[in-house]
């Protein structure tokens, strides 16, 4: 603790960081341990495999002593019964106790639930005692969902997190700009958002890595952003550091510290050891919240 301290008093204002990792990277790392600091959030996205190895990866994450954080993707799910399932499977077996919930890939719809507001309707997070719940915050918008429709969806987040037992926060989509992240959870934050931000970040990477996950991913807003400040991106084999987003966000935030923004979450498009290393050398593994922190804001 003593450490930290000393270590932290020495560093310049950084902000907490989680990562993002799909079950293979997991089940295919040579070895978790020191990876990341203990504790840490590890999201682990849905990416259609197997559910098994799924939660195989989610148990790995909670034996490691990190804070598993699995996607719940509505549209990946057939059914109520299989909703309870996956429930019941991460929370009995994996320690689960921390969830992202969103909506899914558009058009491929497996059942009855369409959004994220439909799976956090059911109340069935609070019956399995899930104790804390991010949601998806889009800076950039989010592709056939107009504005409107998307503050009224976090206005509805918002009264769902009042009435639930578990701590909520949302974690928004990657982005190249920071002055577009910053406005926006401003702007929420003026219509009434009282949940903490949690900013996604893309981490070191190839400009070309970066591109491709930027056209899939539907960030291509800010792209203009990235080519403008990586000059003609001439060599697209450039690594790009997240320096460039994060350095700035930083300096907001700092002066700011009552504001929504309250964490990174990083998407290691260059791979979870590069992204690791990165958070290590500028110290963001050493500035992570308490649950604590975590509180409505206000």
């Amino acid at each position: 603790m003593a450490v930290q301290a000393e270590h932290m008093a020495t560093q310049a204002f950084r902000l907490g960081a989680s990562i993002e990792a799909t079950p293979r990277q997991i089940l295919d790392a040579g070895g978790l341990d020191g990876l990341f600091p203990k504790n840490t959030r590890v999201y682990l996205s849905d990416v259609g495999g197997p559910f098994g190895e799924f939660a195989i990866a989610a148990r790995r994450l909670s034996e490691n002593g990190y804070r598993a954080v699995p996607h719940f993707a509505a549209r990946r799910l057939a059914s109520r019964t299989e909703f309870i399932q996956r429930l019941e499977v991460l929370t009995g077996e994996a320690g689960v106790d921390d969830v992202l919930v969103i909506a899914g890939q558009p058009g491929e719809s497996a059942g009855p639930y369409e959004s994220s507001l439909d799976l956090l309707r059911t109340g069935l997070f609070d019956a399995h005692r899930i104790g804390h719940i991010a949601v998806a915050g889009h800076p950039e918008g989010n592709a056939g969902v107009s504005p409107a429709a998307l503050s009224a969806a976090l206005a509805e987040k918002n009264a769902i997190a009042r009435d639930s037992d578990a701590r909520f926060r949302i974690v928004t989509q990657f982005s190249f700009d920071p002055q577009t992240v910053i406005a926006w959870a401003e702007t929420a934050g003026a219509e009434g958002n009282a949940l903490p931000v949690h900013v996604g970040v893309a981490g070191p990477a190839t400009i070309t890595t970066l591109m491709k996950y930027a056209a899939i991913c539907g960030v291509g807003a800010s792209m203009g952003f990235l080519r403008k400040h990586s000059g003609a991106l001439v060599t697209l084999a450039t690594n790009h550091s997240p320096e460039s987003f994060v350095g700035p966000l930083e300096g907001h935030v700092a002066e700011n510290r009552s504001g929504p923004i309250r964490q990174i979450h990083i998407f290691p498009f260059g791979g979870l050891r590069k992204s690791a290393e990165w958070l290590a050398e500028r110290g963001s593994w050493f500035a992570g919240e308490s649950d604590s922190d975590l509180e409505v804001i206000g």
